[in-house]
């Protein structure tokens, strides 16, 4: 069956590849693995899994469907290392990107209860294209989509993470790497390259009361050729179970998130985006569900979440 993307779609595919890649997370501070490879939580023996689902602009056909995967452990005080994994999907099968990662941190210890990450990420990067059936506006079909491609390259990334037991802050660059994707073809100079993603975080824990917690939470995308992107949070915990958000997107959109700690090891999440731009009246806003799940290796058992205190 002959596939019908919308202009709203090509147009964010050509940005993509053009400028920003990275998705957009709206559970940012518990996906942080995938995000700066040298998030630690300085928890020995304590296996962190994570995932997350996200659908992007819900009702605009061809619209971004990103999903997440990490886990990590500490295997000493000074060392953690974890795998993750990203594949976004824009175009319903236009565009794949799968990014596999395996990441290393190094724990400094700083005095006290300051410690500084140094992480590193190592893996590739797998990006497919098909545009075979698409119905195009003009009848003379431009070269950049008529060949698909199917590429697979190596790709790096840092990252710095410090943290004590009630504030953190990251700096990071996921993939360092600028590979081009599309290569000169049939005549014409048409290619995408990936940019250098560099991120930036930060997040604060306040004890309101015995039972209730403030935690704000911070993270702007910075690249080349696209606007910076802001991201802003406030989070409710009350009684180390029940979570309530709200978070502004600078220009783009504001969320609701939720979260409960079903069991003392299981975590699940939602958030919804309400898009404020203009591409608002051709979707009906962001569904993101996440998933947590911390393992006692040893059997020793934790009073509290590692990840975000």
């Amino acid at each position: 069956m002959k596939k019908i993307i919308f202009f709203i779609t090509f147009l964010f595919y050509i940005t993509s590849v053009s400028a920003q890649q990275d998705p957009e997370y709206t559970h940012y501070m518990y996906n942080m693995s995938v995000v700066n490879p040298a998030y630690a939580t300085g928890t020995p023996a304590m296996l962190n899994l994570g995932g997350l689902y996200r659908t992007q602009w819900v009702g605009a056909y061809g619209a971004p469907k990103t999903f997440t995967f990490f886990g990590h452990t500490a295997v000493s005080d000074k060392i953690e290392v974890g795998l993750s994994l990203v594949s976004d999907d824009i175009g319903d099968g236009a565009k794949k990107e799968n990014n596999f990662y395996a990441d290393f941190a190094y724990v400094l210890n700083l005095g006290g209860k300051n410690k500084l990450s140094l992480g590193l990420k190592a893996g590739f990067t797998s990006l497919q294209t098909n545009f075979n059936g698409f119905l195009f506006t003009d009848p003379e079909t431009d070269l950049a989509f008529s060949q698909n491609i199917n590429v697979t390259r190596p790709n790096i990334g840092i990252g710095a993470y410090y943290f004590r037991d009630n504030f953190y802050a990251g700096i990071s660059a996921p993939n360092l790497l600028s590979s081009k994707h599309i290569e000169e073809k049939s005549g014409i100079n048409a290619y995408g390259s990936e940019a250098i993603h560099t991120f930036l975080t930060a997040g604060y824990v306040f004890q309101i009361s015995d039972k209730v917690k403030l935690k704000p939470a911070f993270m702007s995308k910075i690249v080349k050729g696209a606007p910076m992107t802001v991201d802003l949070t406030a989070n409710v915990l009350y009684n180390n179970k029940f979570e309530l958000g709200a978070a502004y997107r600078l220009g783009d959109a504001v969320s609701a998130l939720c979260n409960i700690n079903v069991t003392p090891s299981l975590r699940v999440g939602y958030a919804y985006d309400y898009t404020l731009s203009n591409l608002g009246q051709f979707n009906s806003g962001t569904h993101e569900i996440m998933l947590l799940f911390d393992l006692d290796l040893l059997g020793k058992g934790y009073d509290k979440s590692p990840r975000f205190f």
